[in-house]
């Protein structure tokens, strides 16, 4: 019996995908794809999610490709990672540096209107509301102080 050859490097939207992990987890290389996402991309492109990426056929590989070209189309807009853009208004989701670059965008516009979260994006912090009193010390911040008598 012959061994199939494999493609250890598999492009997809601007990426080098592993090609000896299986479909599922191979799509999460790419930005703005989570396992969830990988999933439903698998199931829309008729390929089992569970097969190494690098023995499918250029068939295959191709309608993965063109799944994930048309993916905001596909679903419904809650499943997608921009449900309203700021400056278009359209749902869309965004893969690779598109999301990197919609990401920094945001946090730039938020410090540039001076919000809270800008403001914490800007000095540092925590964003989100934890707690800062213990945790998230950076620098030369250690330990306790005792107070002085």
């Amino acid at each position: 019996m012959e061994e199939e050859e494999i493609k250890y490097f598999v492009r997809v939207k601007n990426t080098d995908l592993d090609g000896t992990k299986a479909v599922h987890i191979a799509l999460t290389g790419i930005a703005g794809i989570g396992l969830h996402t990988s999933g439903i991309i698998s199931r829309m492109a008729r390929v089992n999610p569970r097969a190494i990426l690098g023995r499918l056929d250029d068939e295959s590989v191709e309608r993965i490709r063109e799944v994930v070209e048309n993916y905001s189309s596909a679903v419904p807009t809650w499943m997608l990672n921009r449900q309203k853009d700021v400056y278009t208004g359209e749902a869309k989701q965004l893969f690779g540096t598109d999301l990197r670059m919609a990401i920094e965008d945001d946090i730039n516009r938020m410090r540039k209107i001076r919000c809270y979260r800008g403001i914490r994006h800007e000095t540092g912090q925590k964003v989100r509301g934890q707690r800062t009193k213990s945790t998230g010390r950076t620098g030369t911040t250690v330990g306790v102080r005792k107070k002085k008598k």
